[in-house]
């Protein structure tokens, strides 16, 4: 299938309350500014793909105004119920639309390469198909894509990469598995701050967190969950 007739959609979460399992390593302004550099840079890798087009799904006017920046479609994500609900709400406006098939990417994984979103797209060879990029620590689901675009329901959350594939199989489905480092990696937990700037990129969140010294940060929140745990 050619990327002219694939949308890429990006589900993208209010930037109140962002990333709230770093609240103990960064501050609720940082995690906002964390959140919009993300997003950047996934648009980034998208825009570089021959794509139909990016949608970003939110109902937050500052991310809304980050992808318009960038060339994406906002649709917005009225009830907020989560990626299930926003990227089914984007499916199903862009089936009606004629689009063939779908890749659906989270906006937290900064990683996120031109080439590799584009083994995601050649991964997409015929209809009705279906191709799944496993989340590296959790076994969530960093990526999916399907053509036709509602080839398979939705079931994001935990241990989604398994459910994923069973909602395939149950409709004759054999998925295609790709496990792509540069997608499968999410930053999510304190632990992942660590890890990400251990490799070095070009990226505006690495930019962003290099300036927050987060390693004395991290060790600072240990100190404290050792001092909760001896008292």
């Amino acid at each position: 299938m050619h990327g002219d007739k694939i949308w890429a959609v990006v589900p993208a979460k209010d930037l109140a309350g962002a990333k709230s399992r770093l609240a103990g390593v960064l501050s609720a302004d940082e995690r906002r500014r964390l959140t919009i550099a993300m997003l950047e840079d996934v648009l980034v890798a998208l825009v570089d793909v021959p794509l139909a087009g990016i949608a970003v799904v939110t109902r937050d006017a500052e991310l809304a105004d980050c992808a318009r920046t960038a060339g994406a479609r906002v649709i917005a994500d009225l009830r907020h119920a989560g990626p299930n609900a926003a990227i089914a709400l984007a499916a199903a406006r862009l089936a009606a639309e004629g689009a063939g098939g779908m890749i659906a990417i989270p906006a937290d994984v900064p990683l996120a390469t031109p080439a590799a979103i584009e083994q995601i797209v050649a991964s997409m060879n015929a209809a009705p198909g279906v191709t799944l990029v496993p989340a590296l620590a959790d076994m969530g689901t960093n990526a999916i894509a399907m053509a036709p675009i509602d080839a398979i329901p939705l079931r994001f959350g935990p241990q989604s990469f398994f459910r994923h594939q069973e909602a395939a199989l149950a409709r004759g489905i054999a998925p295609r598995i790709l496990r792509l480092a540069e997608i499968g990696f999410d930053l999510d937990r304190p632990e992942d701050l660590a890890t990400f700037l251990a490799r070095p990129s070009a990226t505006r969140s690495f930019a962003f967190l290099s300036g927050c010294r987060i390693p004395a940060r991290l060790e600072a929140a240990a100190a404290r969950g050792t001092r909760r745990t001896e008292s």
